[in-house]
Protein backbone atom coordinates (compact mmCIF):
# COMPACT_ATOMS: atom_id res chain seq x y z
CA UNK A 1 0.00 0.00 0.00
CA UNK A 2 1.20 3.31 -1.22
CA UNK A 3 2.29 5.91 2.09
CA UNK A 4 -0.97 8.35 1.06
CA UNK A 5 -2.92 5.18 0.69
CA UNK A 6 -1.51 4.78 4.32
CA UNK A 7 -2.50 8.30 5.62
CA UNK A 8 -5.71 8.02 3.64
CA UNK A 9 -6.60 5.00 5.60
CA UNK A 10 -5.24 5.96 8.93
CA UNK A 11 -7.09 9.33 8.82
CA UNK A 12 -10.46 8.20 7.96
CA UNK A 13 -10.60 5.86 10.52
CA UNK A 14 -9.03 7.77 13.46
CA UNK A 15 -9.68 11.22 12.91
CA UNK A 16 -13.96 12.23 13.24
CA UNK A 17 -15.12 14.23 10.96
CA UNK A 18 -16.69 17.33 13.08
CA UNK A 19 -18.18 20.85 12.23
CA UNK A 20 -15.97 23.89 12.58
CA UNK A 21 -15.86 25.93 15.49
CA UNK A 22 -17.63 29.08 13.99
CA UNK A 23 -17.79 28.04 10.49
CA UNK A 24 -20.50 25.68 11.22
CA UNK A 25 -20.97 25.67 7.44
CA UNK A 26 -17.89 23.40 7.24
CA UNK A 27 -16.75 19.95 8.80
CA UNK A 28 -13.11 18.32 8.75
CA UNK A 29 -11.31 15.51 10.07
CA UNK A 30 -10.09 16.59 13.47
CA UNK A 31 -7.64 14.85 15.29
CA UNK A 32 -8.78 13.90 18.60
CA UNK A 33 -6.87 12.25 21.94
CA UNK A 34 -7.94 9.19 21.26
CA UNK A 35 -6.51 9.26 17.41
CA UNK A 36 -2.79 8.65 18.07
CA UNK A 37 -1.84 11.04 15.13
CA UNK A 38 2.17 10.52 16.53
CA UNK A 39 1.81 7.32 14.59
CA UNK A 40 2.45 9.69 11.24
CA UNK A 41 5.65 9.71 12.42
CA UNK A 42 5.32 13.51 12.85
CA UNK A 43 6.18 15.63 15.70
CA UNK A 44 3.71 17.69 14.77
CA UNK A 45 0.65 17.28 12.79
CA UNK A 46 -0.60 20.52 12.37
CA UNK A 47 -3.07 20.36 9.96
CA UNK A 48 -4.72 17.61 12.03
CA UNK A 49 -6.15 20.65 14.32
CA UNK A 50 -7.90 23.82 13.57
CA UNK A 51 -5.79 27.10 14.69
CA UNK A 52 -7.35 30.47 15.49
CA UNK A 53 -6.08 32.53 12.14
CA UNK A 54 -7.09 29.87 9.67
CA UNK A 55 -10.45 29.85 11.99
CA UNK A 56 -10.82 33.87 11.54
CA UNK A 57 -9.68 33.67 7.53
CA UNK A 58 -12.29 30.89 6.95
CA UNK A 59 -14.99 33.24 8.82
CA UNK A 60 -13.82 36.47 7.19
CA UNK A 61 -13.50 34.47 3.81
CA UNK A 62 -17.16 33.05 4.04
CA UNK A 63 -18.54 36.16 5.43
CA UNK A 64 -17.23 38.64 2.05
CA UNK A 65 -18.41 36.33 -0.92
CA UNK A 66 -18.35 39.49 -3.00
CA UNK A 67 -14.28 40.03 -2.53
CA UNK A 68 -13.33 35.81 -3.28
CA UNK A 69 -15.74 35.47 -6.02
CA UNK A 70 -14.36 34.60 -9.48
CA UNK A 71 -11.00 35.15 -8.11
CA UNK A 72 -7.76 32.21 -8.58
CA UNK A 73 -6.99 31.61 -4.57
CA UNK A 74 -3.71 30.19 -3.38
CA UNK A 75 -4.24 28.67 -0.03
CA UNK A 76 -0.39 29.03 1.73
CA UNK A 77 0.50 26.56 4.06
CA UNK A 78 -2.62 25.47 3.93
CA UNK A 79 -2.86 22.74 6.78
CA UNK A 80 -6.15 21.16 6.90
CA UNK A 81 -7.67 23.35 3.83
CA UNK A 82 -10.23 24.92 5.87
CA UNK A 83 -9.17 28.05 4.25
CA UNK A 84 -8.97 27.26 0.13
CA UNK A 85 -12.20 24.85 0.93
CA UNK A 86 -13.86 28.59 2.52
CA UNK A 87 -12.75 30.35 -0.71
CA UNK A 88 -14.54 27.57 -2.38
CA UNK A 89 -17.85 27.95 -0.80
CA UNK A 90 -17.33 31.42 -1.52
CA UNK A 91 -17.41 31.10 -5.07
CA UNK A 92 -13.37 31.43 -5.77
CA UNK A 93 -12.93 30.41 -9.61
CA UNK A 94 -9.91 27.87 -8.90
CA UNK A 95 -7.93 27.24 -5.65
CA UNK A 96 -4.97 26.01 -5.36
CA UNK A 97 -3.43 24.54 -1.97
CA UNK A 98 0.41 24.40 -1.03
CA UNK A 99 1.53 22.50 2.09
CA UNK A 100 4.59 20.80 2.99
CA UNK A 101 3.12 18.09 4.46
CA UNK A 102 2.61 15.29 2.60
CA UNK A 103 -0.13 13.75 5.40
CA UNK A 104 -1.79 16.96 5.12
CA UNK A 105 -2.08 16.97 1.68
CA UNK A 106 -3.81 14.11 2.04
CA UNK A 107 -5.85 15.34 4.47
CA UNK A 108 -7.16 18.24 1.93
CA UNK A 109 -8.64 16.20 -0.43
CA UNK A 110 -10.25 14.31 2.30
CA UNK A 111 -11.32 17.39 3.73
CA UNK A 112 -12.59 19.12 0.34
CA UNK A 113 -14.42 15.76 -0.47
CA UNK A 114 -16.48 16.28 2.82
CA UNK A 115 -17.39 19.40 1.98
CA UNK A 116 -17.95 19.10 -2.08
CA UNK A 117 -15.39 21.65 -3.07
CA UNK A 118 -12.91 20.92 -6.13
CA UNK A 119 -9.59 22.11 -5.11
CA UNK A 120 -7.65 22.26 -8.64
CA UNK A 121 -4.28 21.73 -7.56
CA UNK A 122 -2.95 20.03 -3.93
CA UNK A 123 1.04 21.21 -4.38
CA UNK A 124 3.90 21.31 -1.96
CA UNK A 125 6.78 24.22 -0.97
CA UNK A 126 6.03 27.16 -3.46
CA UNK A 127 7.82 29.91 -1.84
CA UNK A 128 11.25 29.08 -3.57
CA UNK A 129 9.10 29.22 -6.78
CA UNK A 130 7.86 31.91 -9.55
CA UNK A 131 4.92 33.68 -8.43
CA UNK A 132 2.29 31.88 -8.86
CA UNK A 133 -0.75 32.61 -11.43
CA UNK A 134 -3.53 33.87 -8.96
CA UNK A 135 -5.57 36.76 -7.89
CA UNK A 136 -6.21 36.38 -3.92
CA UNK A 137 -3.61 34.35 -1.62
CA UNK A 138 -4.50 33.25 2.04
CA UNK A 139 -2.26 32.45 4.57
CA UNK A 140 -3.75 31.59 8.34
CA UNK A 141 -1.01 30.80 11.03
CA UNK A 142 1.97 30.82 9.13
CA UNK A 143 3.63 33.44 11.47
CA UNK A 144 3.83 31.18 14.41
CA UNK A 145 7.76 30.93 13.95
CA UNK A 146 10.49 33.61 13.83
CA UNK A 147 12.09 31.62 11.31
CA UNK A 148 9.03 30.48 8.87
CA UNK A 149 7.75 34.29 8.93
CA UNK A 150 11.34 35.14 7.71
CA UNK A 151 10.93 32.80 4.63
CA UNK A 152 7.32 33.74 3.70
CA UNK A 153 7.99 37.24 3.63
CA UNK A 154 10.23 37.56 0.98
CA UNK A 155 8.10 35.69 -1.41
CA UNK A 156 4.72 37.52 -0.23
CA UNK A 157 6.56 40.61 -1.06
CA UNK A 158 7.14 39.32 -4.63
CA UNK A 159 3.49 38.33 -4.75
CA UNK A 160 2.19 42.02 -3.59
CA UNK A 161 4.95 43.54 -6.41
CA UNK A 162 2.87 41.03 -8.84
CA UNK A 163 -0.93 42.23 -7.82
CA UNK A 164 -1.97 39.66 -6.21
CA UNK A 165 -4.16 40.71 -2.54
CA UNK A 166 -3.24 39.33 0.54
CA UNK A 167 -4.70 38.30 3.89
CA UNK A 168 -3.05 36.93 6.24
CA UNK A 169 -5.30 35.27 9.61
CA UNK A 170 -3.51 35.17 12.91
CA UNK A 171 -3.86 35.62 16.94
CA UNK A 172 -1.22 38.50 16.61
CA UNK A 173 1.72 36.28 17.08
CA UNK A 174 5.06 38.01 17.90
CA UNK A 175 6.53 37.43 14.30
CA UNK A 176 3.57 39.20 12.74
CA UNK A 177 4.83 42.10 10.47
CA UNK A 178 2.22 44.30 11.85
CA UNK A 179 4.02 47.57 10.54
CA UNK A 180 3.11 46.01 7.34
CA UNK A 181 -0.74 44.93 8.00
CA UNK A 182 -3.70 46.37 7.89
CA UNK A 183 -6.19 44.67 10.11
CA UNK A 184 -9.55 43.64 7.91
CA UNK A 185 -11.75 42.28 10.78
CA UNK A 186 -11.22 40.18 14.30
CA UNK A 187 -13.30 37.59 15.59
CA UNK A 188 -13.62 35.33 18.93
CA UNK A 189 -12.24 31.65 17.55
CA UNK A 190 -12.18 28.73 19.84
CA UNK A 191 -8.85 26.84 18.74
CA UNK A 192 -9.30 24.30 21.11
CA UNK A 193 -11.77 24.89 23.00
CA UNK A 194 -10.32 28.06 24.95
CA UNK A 195 -12.08 31.60 23.22
CA UNK A 196 -9.44 33.59 21.54
CA UNK A 197 -9.20 36.82 19.22
CA UNK A 198 -7.59 36.37 15.59
CA UNK A 199 -7.15 38.84 13.48
CA UNK A 200 -7.90 39.55 9.57
CA UNK A 201 -5.08 41.34 8.02
CA UNK A 202 -4.41 42.79 4.41
CA UNK A 203 -0.66 42.58 3.85
CA UNK A 204 0.95 45.73 2.28
CA UNK A 205 3.77 47.71 0.85
CA UNK A 206 6.25 49.27 3.41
Amino acid sequence: MSEAADSTAFIRAHLPVLPVPGVPELVLHKAVPASGVGRLGEAAPYWAYWWAGGLALARYVLDHPEEVAGRRVLDLGAGSGLVGIAALRAGAARVTASEIDAHARVAIGLNAALNHAAIADVVGDVIGGPVPEVDLLLAGDLFYDPAVAARVRPFLDRCLAAGVTIWIGDPWRAPLPLERLTLLASYAVSETGTTKRAGVFAYRAP
